[in-house]
């Protein structure tokens, strides 16, 4: 295992266990995380905040490992984000959305560059249709 293998494995044990301190202390001063729903985050500080507000919008929120890459200083987490929205979820426009009670499952895949033993550029993907529709936040289809 390498650097960029450690160093996502112990941001997902941080994830896993809500330390944001743990998560922040995983990315570099000036590291950018690319999000589909709050687009770039710049600075560990600025992440962890996402990570929390995630974590207060889903309390119970986990990560289904499919599989695991590295290549270099690139490690690749692919699987799905489940959990139960029992808090308000952050709007890129600044509002919120209120709290749905319903359990989501989506597929993610995340992309972490590693230098010097920490985080550089993190790049989260989702669909965020597929989120919002599992919340029940899409109109209904009409029927013809």
């Amino acid at each position: 295992m390498g650097q960029a293998r450690d160093v996502m494995d112990r941001l997902m044990a941080a994830m896993e266990s809500k330390d944001k301190d743990a998560l922040a202390g995983c990315y570099a001063a000036d590291a950018v995380l690319d999000t589909p729903d709050q687009g770039e985050i710049t600075g560990r500080a600025a992440i962890a905040d996402y990570y929390f507000h995630f974590w207060e919008a889903m309390p119970d929120v986990r990560y289904e490992f499919v599989d695991k890459h590295e290549a270099g200083n690139v490690a690749i987490d692919e699987g799905f984000v489940t959990g139960t929205n029992t808090g308000a979820l952050n709007l890129p426009t600044g509002g919120t959305i209120p709290p749905t009670g319903r359990q989501v499952r989506v597929r993610s895949c995340d992309v972490a560059r590693v230098e010097a033993g920490a985080i550089t550029a993190y790049r989260a993907y989702f669909d965020q249709m597929e989120l919002l529709g599992q919340l029940g936040l899409l109109p209904e289809p009409s029927r013809q």
